[in-house]
């Protein structure tokens, strides 16, 4: 548009000078002309061998930490650049905290603009540090790089499509937080000072007693001692606790989330994941909804693996709140290939009475069964003796603010 309007007044002044006879028009209309040359072949060669790249100072960080977005652009020819002007798309939820940002065209994103100069052979660094308050997966790009002449009549962009991931963990907070004791965290269900027996080790065989399961008998042994040998395990202290995650934070007939509900909720399992494998549990983690970059519904068989923790914060940061099954069917799939001693744990904001019919039938069976109501919401459906902890929402609402304010410790598991 500028370029086009530069052209029609130099064709004006030199239609004026051509019929006035003025040779100072002439003069001018020329001067027009060579300048719209030159800025043409400016705007033309201005991206020439100029780089745009992205950094981040860390692809994983815990709620509320603060990452640095490096932007780099360098220019490596003799022809400097007056101008350029650099939109990056980053998410909306991450808080820049020298900077702004405008609103993108989709939801959840916003256009980083960064205006600057470069000479020739120049190269320039742009910090921004960036403060996680929200967890989740986030990407940065594509970027858009746009320069031209030194009056901006004329100009180019390109794109840059590079895309850089940033994973932020869930908050973990104390128990005593969320409102459930620390010690002895499931009441009665707390079993780990008991000694179980580990099925899968076998130290030695005795004489058949009676009232011996017949899964305990050694039938090799017993051929060879003709008389019926029992095998005996050797005993462990290990305990499986599994939680298993509602996301559904809203009525069954009703589709959207509630974001508080659907972040305590979340924050609540990470929480009791980073206590129970502090504590010396095997924990497993199983959600309603299909991870976010990965096929079948959230699945962590419990283990006491170092990295266990890390995998489960990093499934938990991909819960986006839009169940794929209801919980009660997810539970009854994956209790059966869970030991008997495993302790159920189920985090929830919609209870419904078929979920608790399942929850019943568990514990009627010798399950152990724990159930964690998150919200302040009272629900009319009979619990029968389950035990109930309930975690309030304005326990999140409370650590972002807290975060916001003060930040937090780099790294540090609560």
């Amino acid at each position: 548009m500028l370029g086009k309007a530069w052209l029609f007044i130099a064709l004006g002044i030199l239609a004026a000078a051509v019929a006035l006879q003025h040779a100072l028009l002439l003069l001018i209309a020329m001067f027009f002309f060579i300048a719209s040359g030159i800025a043409r072949l400016w705007a033309r060669y201005a991206l020439e061998r100029v780089e745009y790249t992205r950094s981040l100072s860390a692809t994983r960080v815990f709620f509320g930490e603060t990452v640095t977005m490096d932007m780099r652009v360098s220019n490596a020819k003799i022809l400097p650049m007056p101008w350029v002007l650099v939109q990056d798309d980053v998410p909306d939820d991450l808080k820049f905290l020298t900077t702004s940002t405008s609103p993108g065209h989709k939801t959840g994103r916003a256009f980083l603009s960064s205006f600057l100069s470069l000479m020739w052979y120049h190269r320039l660094t742009r910090r921004f540090p960036v403060q996680c308050l929200r967890r989740g997966y986030f990407s940065f790009g594509p970027a858009t790089v746009r320069s031209g002449d030194l009056f901006g009549f004329f100009n180019r962009e390109i794109e840059v499509d590079k895309r850089d991931y940033l994973l932020v963990y869930p908050k973990v907070v104390a128990l005593e937080d969320l409102g459930i004791p620390s010690r002895d965290p499931f009441g009665d269900l707390r079993v780990r000072r008991h000694l179980h027996e580990d099925p899968v080790r076998v130290v030695s065989t005795r004489e058949y007693a009676p009232g011996d399961p017949l899964r305990r008998i050694h039938w090799k042994a017993s051929a060879r001692l003709q008389r019926l040998q029992s095998r005996v395990f050797e005993p462990t202290t290990t305990v499986d606790l599994a939680l298993f995650l509602d996301v559904r934070t809203v009525g069954v007939r009703i589709w959207g989330r509630v974001e508080n509900l659907l972040e305590t909720a979340v924050m609540t399992a990470a929480s009791i994941a980073n206590h129970a494998l502090r504590t010396g549990y095997r924990v497993g983690l199983y959600a309603n909804e299909p991870y976010l970059y990965a096929e079948g519904t959230i699945r962590l068989p419990p283990s006491d693996h170092p990295d266990q923790l890390q995998r489960t914060l990093e499934a938990l940061a991909q819960v986006q709140g839009w169940p794929a099954m209801p919980l009660e069917r997810l539970l009854n799939r994956e209790a059966r290939n869970l030991p008997g001693s495993a302790t159920l744990t189920i985090i929830t904001a919609e209870p419904t009475e078929s979920l608790l019919a399942t929850l019943n039938r568990f514990r009627r069976a010798g399950r152990r069964v724990a159930l964690i109501l998150v919200g302040e919401r009272e629900f009319d459906f009979a619990l029968n003796g389950l035990p109930v902890y309930q975690v309030s929402e304005d326990v999140y609402t409370r650590e972002l603010e807290t975060v916001t304010l003060h930040g937090t410790e780099n790294g540090a598991l609560q």
